[in-house]
């Protein structure tokens, strides 16, 4: 019998545009929470921060669990939670005493999810019996971008034609996704990627120093991405003056096209290109793009900078990946949760940075930029130590 792995790869991907869903449906609304529930701007706030926390705390329990529940029914769970806390998030706030602790309880279910698709959807993909997997990873990734740009732009859309009061339907309809890719997942070939015995802990991942690398690497790459593009609205609107809807759309919008472009060249392409060597040139256009938008006093070139970093970004998460897929072929779902975990430490730490810095001097959102510069620094300069490494593979190994 022929197993079917584009039913696998499709799943995956709907999976990846389910965790952008859960990713930025909730920022669209926070002026919407702040008018219709009186919730202060400040309290607002905690709905990014308990996310990004609450995938952290998924991503560790999944590398230790996630292999002996089995990946099918952990990633069936996933979409189940996202479902249930978009739908949730349409209903807590008026059921519950408090419409801010219904928001959270909401975000904390959908978040589980997104968390579980984070760290599930790269190995099963990984297992599956592709060509050109390097490619094939960027090109699964990519589908979280499309997904972000598909939330923003149709949100969008949705409230200019219903008014932004009727949010709780597009709530219920993005819901749909996960609930349609619980069948995919529950009836699509799903491959292990190590046998239990083989699959490595946490303690020997420790003791690699090429794990150690990519995990500086995906923090890094972490900041880089969500220190602009969660301040890609702010900036576009600081910079040229637009409207708060024209702005999302030519911020964050905007870059998470070009991120998604960019995955998509290598998922074509990838076959043909040097993935170090990509990442490298991704790097160093991630620093002058960070630069640019710092230090321009040229409101275009800053505007312009801020829309290529999502393209400079593209490449990194899922490159990163790929290279340990690469050197540590048993490294099991320890070390994808680990990476998860990872580059969610970083889009928790580098907005937080680029808001502080902002704010200690005086409101000045290029400062912020300008103290960002540190994450593509940090990159680059791991990744030449990778590189290096990559001329000893003993030593990499071992």
């Amino acid at each position: 019998m022929v197993r079917n792995y584009k039913k696998t790869l499709t799943a995956c991907y709907l999976g990846f545009i389910t965790q952008a869903i859960a990713a930025n449906f909730a920022p669209l609304l926070f002026l919407r929470f702040h008018t219709e529930y009186h919730i202060p701007l400040g309290e607002i706030a905690l709905v990014s921060t308990v996310f990004y926390l609450t995938q952290l705390v998924v991503d560790l329990l999944c590398s230790y669990f996630a292999d002996s529940i089995g990946y099918r029914r952990c990633v069936v769970a996933s979409e189940l939670c996202a479902a249930a806390g978009l739908i949730g998030l349409a209903f807590f706030p008026d059921l519950l005493p408090n419409p801010l602790t219904g928001i959270i309880v909401s975000v904390m279910i959908y978040a589980v999810g997104s968390g579980l698709i984070e760290v599930l959807c790269s190995p099963i993909v990984e297992a599956c019996p592709f060509e050109h997997k390097e490619a094939t990873m960027s090109l699964l990734h990519s589908f979280y971008c499309w997904g972000s740009v598909g939330v923003v732009l149709l949100s969008t859309i949705f409230f200019s034609v219903f008014d932004i009061r009727n949010w709780k339907w597009i709530a219920c309809v993005w819901a749909l996704i996960p609930l349609y890719n619980i069948y995919n997942f529950a009836t699509c070939p799903i491959e292990r990627l190590s046998e239990d015995s083989n699959g490595m802990k946490m303690s020997g991942l420790f003791r690699i120093p090429v794990f150690w690398i990519a995990a500086i690497l995906m923090v890094c790459a972490g900041a880089s991405e969500l220190s602009m593009a969660q301040w890609a609205s702010a900036y576009t609107e600081s910079a040229l003056g637009l409207t708060k809807a024209m702005g999302d759309l030519a911020g964050p919008c905007m870059f998470a096209v070009t991120m998604g472009i960019s995955r998509v060249i290598f998922g074509k392409y990838g076959h043909r290109l040097d993935l170090m060597k990509f990442m490298i040139g991704s790097g160093f256009l991630c620093l002058l793009c960070y630069i640019s938008a710092s230090i321009s006093d040229n409101p275009v070139l800053g505007l312009i900078g801020c829309i290529m970093c999502g393209f400079s970004v593209g490449i990194m998460w899922p490159g990163t990946i790929s290279i340990c897929s690469e050197r540590l072929p048993n490294g099991g779902t320890a070390m994808f949760g680990l990476l998860a975990m990872a580059g969610d430490l970083g889009g928790a730490f580098g907005p937080g940075l680029v808001g502080n810095i902002t704010q200690y001097t005086g409101d000045d959102l290029k400062k912020g930029m300008l103290a960002a510069c540190i994450f593509p620094l940090v990159l680059l300069f791991s990744l030449f130590l990778l590189k290096n490494l990559r001329r000893d593979k003993t030593k990499a190994v071992i």
